[in-house]
């Protein structure tokens, strides 16, 4: 039986935590410890928890069901899981991750140095994207070549920052924002969401598994058991990244304390303690970085999209990069705020169908509980996102007698009564005639 030696182990965890380190992985922490002042540790938990913890479960569960993601949809059908796959497709690809590396790369890097103008900023992305444009026609070997130098200079980069946040600070934690102030264990969990990483996940796990595949693994025992170590792997290195990130941010009220986003209080923070050199390197760093996220996740989507639709896979990559170009204009504030709401959303189902993908040998028919937990999970996840942009009045006000509507959990509650009710149907029910087909 074929196994992986040490050295591949090591491989597919770099790799693992290469897939997950992006923009918003960067960005993201320094804002929450800068608005979270001193409650920034209990923040951090709850952020870790959906950032870290969620993504790590998502990879151990696709490694259990043979890896793509429509294994981990089955219980819920073919046209439902289809639409929750493009839906993931499209929120890590043109609509919101793919046009957030370009913005979050011009605010940290180019908009100190030109000026942060709607016209420097479109100047920019067009000739971003035209890059990301030429590389994605042709994916192949420049890829992975600029992955084999980016990757280990990214984390060098990380290292170098890390350290620097806890041996030279610039200040003490600042007064908390009124959110943070109240629930900062909830909002820490809610923002997790923004990195997009348990979404990310569920597409890049089919790439996880199929490396191990590549070297001849064909137990699906032992590429759980690789899948699991390299997602563990990876998720120490995310939470170290993440705790250093926090720390930068926390320290840095007296230098950033009007900062609107992470990559003003990173670009302020590197500025004041490295210098121009120090700016500069980051900047490149953060360019590099963002592209070839950036040209993954294009080359990610029109992969599937072309599978799934009468259109090339080359005629995808100009309209997912032109999309993609218009929507990166919106500025990386905006771009964060119309996010939100939609992953706020989206989140709740794909957090409930990865954790009960553990509980299937539990039921007859997997299908009665995950179906109904989930779609009472995007529910609620769509009334708290409408309720957060102002168009929740017609929703009934027992809504926000739930327990934990305020720090955005509402759906836990209902979700596991569903799931209650849906384990006693499905013993009362039994065995379905398809399963006692198969089974025969």
């Amino acid at each position: 039986m074929a196994s992986l030696k040490t050295q591949d182990i090591l491989a597919l965890s770099f790799m693992t935590f290469a897939l997950f380190v992006g923009a918003g992985n960067i960005i993201f922490p320094p804002i929450i410890g800068l608005q979270a002042g001193p409650h920034v540790w209990t923040a951090a938990l709850g952020f870790l928890i959906t950032a870290v913890g969620l993504p790590v479960i998502t990879i151990v569960a696709l490694a259990r069901v043979g890896g793509p993601m429509d294994a981990l949809s089955g219980p819920i059908g073919r046209v439902a899981g289809g639409i929750l796959a493009a839906a993931c497709y499209l929120l890590v690809g043109p609509l919101f991750a793919t046009p957030r590396t370009a913005t979050a790369s011009f605010e940290a890097g180019v908009a100190p140095l030109v000026g942060d103008t709607p016209l420097s900023l479109f100047v920019y992305t067009l000739l971003y994207f035209l890059v990301v444009l030429a590389v994605s026609l042709y994916p192949g070997k420049l890829l992975d070549t600029v992955g084999r130098f980016l990757a280990p200079l990214k984390i060098l980069a990380l290292g170098i920052l890390g350290v620097a946040a806890f041996l030279l600070p610039h200040g003490t934690a600042g007064e908390a924002s009124p959110a943070y102030q109240t629930a900062p264990f909830a909002q820490g969990f809610v923002n997790g969401y923004l990195t997009m990483d348990t979404l990310g996940a569920l597409v890049f796990g089919i790439v996880i598994v199929n490396a191990i595949r590549s070297k001849g693994v064909d137990s699906l025992r032992l590429i759980t058991r690789y899948a699991i170590i390299a997602g563990l792997s990876a998720g120490v290195g995310l939470a170290l990244v993440y705790i250093s990130l926090f720390r930068l941010g926390a320290s840095s009220h007296e230098i950033a304390s009007h900062a609107s986003n992470g990559a003003a209080v990173l670009h302020v923070y590197i500025q004041t303690v490295f210098g121009d050199v120090g700016s500069a390197f980051f900047a490149i760093l953060m360019f590099l970085a963002c592209l070839v996220t950036a040209v993954g996740l294009t080359c990610a989507c029109a992969e599937y999209f072309s599978r799934v639709l009468p259109i090339s896979y080359r005629q995808l990559v100009f309209l997912l990069t032109a999309f993609a170009l218009l929507v990166s204009n919106l500025g990386l504030t905006k771009l964060i705020q119309l996010s939100e709401p939609v992953l706020g959303a989206i989140y709740p189902p794909c957090i409930v169908m990865v954790a009960l993908s553990f509980c299937w040998k539990f039921w007859h028919a997997p299908g009665r509980v995950v179906a109904p937990a989930m779609a009472v999970a995007l529910i609620f996840g769509v009334c708290h996102a409408l309720a957060d942009i102002g168009q929740g009045n017609w929703q009934p006000a027992w809504l926000e007698t739930l327990p934990l509507t305020s720090q955005g959990l509402a759906w836990l509650l209902p979700v596991l009564i569903v799931i209650v009710l849906g384990t006693a149907l499905d013993a009362w029910r039994g065995p379905s005639v398809r399963r006692e087909m198969a089974l025969r």
